[in-house]
């Protein structure tokens, strides 16, 4: 996967329907984020961001990827999202690995949160 198919493919997570999440993300994921219960995995993981806002907006800086081994991606960035008057600002890092030809899914993922407003 090119870089711009990667970053296009990590934006899609951020504004993507619920049920499209669902499928891009692997049974075996394992996901830190800045909210209760912080460590989550498989199913748990996948569940995560359900409830959370359908991003209008969404914007990437301090971007990275990394490719350590054929069939695996590491992404490093800064993310704002955005929808209505709600902001959030946090770090993030992605890993996904490639499962078949054009069908890849997050194996890993984190989130520091750098800020919120409503």
């Amino acid at each position: 996967m090119d870089d711009q198919r990667v970053w296009d493919f990590e934006k899609g997570l951020w504004q993507t329907s619920e049920e499209r999440y669902h499928e891009r993300v692997d049974p075996e994921c394992v996901m830190a984020l800045s909210h209760e219960p912080f460590l989550v995995q498989g199913q748990d993981a996948i569940d995560a961001v359900s409830g959370t806002p359908d991003w209008d907006e969404v914007s990437f800086s301090d971007q990275t990827i990394s490719r350590p081994e054929e069939g695996l991606i590491v992404v490093g960035y800064r993310v704002r999202a955005e929808k209505g008057e709600t902001r959030f600002d946090a770090a993030c890092t992605s890993v996904y690995r490639r499962k078949a030809h054009e069908d890849w899914s997050v194996v890993q993922h984190a989130q520091v949160a750098l800020g919120a407003t409503a």
